[in-house]
């Protein structure tokens, strides 16, 4: 056997749990996918037609490393009159290829090899393998069903050592769907200023809540000059494939970030940078429209797990929802794999989620309504079979 050439901390890479579900599903036929957390909509008509007047116009080169000025300037009027939160364009924003580089980009710039970030978990499986990618150590702390998977602060304070960099959140929250309260997120913000610790906040669902209101971080009072506000299109506008999203923060820390990024990707995707401020400037009537479909998904997905006995905390945010499925007497691997095989619906195992998801599965309703209600219909065909 020739020997290996990957450094160590590619090699101990986790493999993602998504990917493996997901590329299983892909063999077989019939197949429901509640796995994948992408929109099932077409990007909106204005912002695709935006995106092909781009192309038509000969917008085929690079842009500056930072993103078109006039994109900054959208996102930054974005924030503002959102969440009354304001960055200048110049040098507190970059536009990136989607949040997946944002994330790379601000751990790069941040970790010094041993540095720990405090990462509350279930999350998203690309925070703790970025950290790692880093050179950094990721501390898991995870959270429970019976605290609606909230964010502990109490817990998130007694993590801290000498070597804690940075607080790590990202609400609402993949895979769970919790949506942090204002009142922890101000208690992070104090333990953060009295450490005098980074945050950093994914918020790619800001604009996916139901009944609840999105808590923007860097606008909390005394938030904003210690944090990394992570942002994207992806998501809320549906264009996952246009890969296009930005950060924003401190001066200081989005120049150490525009460095890295000019020596890996140079800029992001002139077409995604145009079709983006049209997303801004004429989206929100889709928005709402997607949203809308979304809360009538969660609410027949939810009450259709918890009739079937998988206990399922009703999501605020994104559209995931998480049960527990103790009740059949599986792991969570185990579950996702016979599910997939017997009734071909594919969901993901929680335990790929980090500490804190063992037990749980995630399933994704950005789907069809439709295909969730028959989803649903074999799920319980399942679990009949497992008496």
């Amino acid at each position: 056997m020739p020997p290996s050439y990957l450094s160590q901390k590619v090699a101990s890479l986790r493999p993602s749990g998504i990917r493996k579900f997901f590329d299983i599903a892909a063999t077989m036929k019939e197949v429901i996918s509640l796995g994948i957390g992408e929109p099932d909509f077409t990007t909106p008509k204005p912002i695709l037609e935006a995106g092909i007047r781009s192309l038509t116009a000969g917008e085929t080169h690079y842009t500056g490393n930072s993103g078109k000025m006039e994109l900054r300037r959208a996102i930054s009027e974005h924030l503002t009159k959102l969440y009354g939160v304001s960055y200048d364009p110049a040098d507190e924003i970059l536009v990136t290829v989607g949040v997946s580089e944002a994330l790379y980009l601000t751990m790069t710039a941040l970790l010094d090899p041993g540095d720990e970030v405090i990462i509350p978990t279930p999350c998203f499986v690309a925070y703790q393998a970025e950290v790692q990618l880093a050179g950094g150590v990721a501390v898991e702390l995870p959270s429970r069903l019976e605290n609606n998977f909230q964010l502990d602060p109490r817990e998130v304070e007694a993590a801290i050592t000498p070597r804690t960099k940075a607080i790590f959140i990202g609400y609402p929250n993949n895979p769970t769907g919790a949506v942090a309260s204002r009142e922890a997120l101000l208690e992070v913000e104090r333990i953060a200023e009295a450490h005098d610790l980074v945050v950093i906040s994914d918020e790619i669902y800001d604009r996916l809540v139901y009944g609840e209101k999105h808590v923007c971080f860097p606008a909390l009072p005394g938030a904003q000059n210690r944090t990394v506000l992570l942002g994207g299109f992806s998501k809320d506008y549906a264009m996952t494939g246009w890969r296009i999203g930005y950060a924003a923060g401190p001066a200081e820390i989005i120049r150490g970030m525009v460095r890295v990024h000019q020596y890996t990707i140079m800029s992001a995707p002139t077409t995604a940078q145009d079709a983006a401020l049209v997303a801004l400037q004429s989206g929100e009537s889709a928005v709402r429209e997607m949203v809308a479909e979304y809360d009538r998904r969660r609410q027949l997905i939810v009450s259709g797990l918890n009739r079937l006995g998988l206990t399922t905390f009703e999501p605020g945010g994104a559209f995931y929802a998480f049960p527990r499925i103790a009740l059949t007497g599986m792991d969570d691997e185990t579950f996702a794999q016979r599910l997939l095989e017997e009734e071909h619906v594919a969901v993901v195992p929680g335990s790929a989620f980090g500490a804190g998801g063992e037990g749980f599965v995630r399933c994704s309703y950005a789907t069809a309504y439709e295909k969730i209600e028959e989803a649903l219909f074999r799920m319980e065909r399942f679990m009949r079979r497992q008496g």
